[in-house]
Parts: C-alpha cells; structure tokens; sequence
C-alpha cells in the first residue's frame, strides 16, 4: 500500500516540475494511532522552479493544492520541505 501510495504521491506532484523529489513512509512511527488507518504518513523533500517567489506557507499551500484528492484518501498526514534549486 505504501509504495502505491508514494507512486500517486510522486505522480500528482509532476504538475510542479520537480527538479528532485523524495517521499519517506513514516507509517511505523504512527503505528496504534487512529487517523494511520485512514492514510499514510509521508515525509516530502521537493526541489522545484515553481516555489520561486513564494513563502514557505504559500510552497506549502501549493503541494496541498496539488495533492488535493489523495490528502482526502490516500495521505493523512504530510511533512514537507520545499525549496528551489536556488535554495540548495
């Protein structure tokens, strides 16, 4: 489930042209934990020209846009770093 999960992940996030993109499972870490069941938890490292301009809240306002279908399925809960490639 997993896998398939960063899959979608990854596929949504191509709309923002990542430069470079890396998603960890944190699932083990919340393991007994209620919300677990109703989506995973990721950690999104994203390296991307279209952050170029914008706050860190407006970076992270625009993947949650983006991934707006699998936050309501597929992701509980989505811990991220977003940066440009100037930024690096």
């Amino acid at each position: 489930m997993s896998a398939m999960r960063i899959k979608l992940i990854k596929k949504g996030l191509e709309k923002l042209n990542p430069k470079n993109i890396e998603i960890e499972d944190e699932g083990h870490l919340h393991v007994g934990h209620a919300g677990a069941k109703s989506g995973g938890h990721f950690k999104l490292s994203i390296v991307s020209e279209s952050f170029n301009g914008l706050s860190q809240i407006n970076r992270h306002k625009l993947i949650y846009k983006t991934l707006d279908e699998l936050m309501k399925t597929e992701i509980h809960a989505l811990s991220i770093s977003a940066k440009t490639p100037s930024e690096l």
